[in-house]
């Protein structure tokens, strides 16, 4: 029975800093490396087979601390930029609050979590999901078929739409779902790929 986690990478520099944070490449904070020790210790007994992640390094060095809490330093690491966080356009290494002040708390709720409403410049989360989910089935579940357990260190909003994909969460309801940053969420499937189990480490 094959397990899939994911991870979101731990708390970054524009995390704490309350920004728009998208695309650009960000270095975690001291909590952010905590949170990802944090995740290795609860991922320490899962045998991996292979690691995906993206291509900012925010989610590599969490993976990279990740596996170095696991013992398992030397597993194989796809690293792909359909995996990126969503970009926000306009809104990029802006302050929320402040731009909730400018634009109205309403329309900032709406670029933030709605699912087909892009930010000025932007990506919607339908536009992530339509990069991360095709990548998801070509590269991921053919391993997943083969009974490989893999680990996914990514992105808020692409691991948001993957969970769309992997939970069968409609497109309202994803509005009111968030990733809290290192807590791994672990995955069980049959032989089929049919989800037999979820829950957060």
């Amino acid at each position: 029975m094959p397990l899939l986690s994911i991870v979101r990478h731990g708390q970054s520099a524009w995390n704490l800093e309350n920004r728009f944070t998208g695309e650009v490449d960000v270095d975690l904070t001291p909590l952010g490396r905590e949170e990802a020790r944090s995740a290795g210790k609860k991922l320490a007994h899962i045998p991996f087979s292979r690691c995906f992640t993206s291509v900012l390094k925010r989610a590599i060095e969490t993976l990279e601390i990740i596996l170095e809490e696991t013992h398992r330093p030397q597993l194989p690491v796809t690293r792909d930029k359909a995996l990126n966080e969503r970009n926000y356009g306009q809104l990029q290494g802006l302050n929320k609050a402040e731009t909730a002040k400018k634009y109205g708390d309403e329309q900032v709720v709406i670029w933030r979590r709605s699912y087909d409403v892009r930010p000025p410049g932007g990506e919607s989360l339908e536009d992530t999901a339509h990069r991360v989910i095709p990548y998801y089935v070509r590269a991921i579940e053919p391993c997943l078929k083969k009974g490989e357990n893999i680990l996914i260190v990514a992105h808020g909003n692409s691991l948001r739409a993957l969970m769309m994909h992997l939970e069968h969460i409609s497109e309202d309801k994803i509005s009111a779902v968030d990733l809290p940053t290192g807590v791994p969420r672990l995955y069980t499937f049959d032989a089929q790929l049919n989800l037999q189990t979820v829950a957060y480490l």
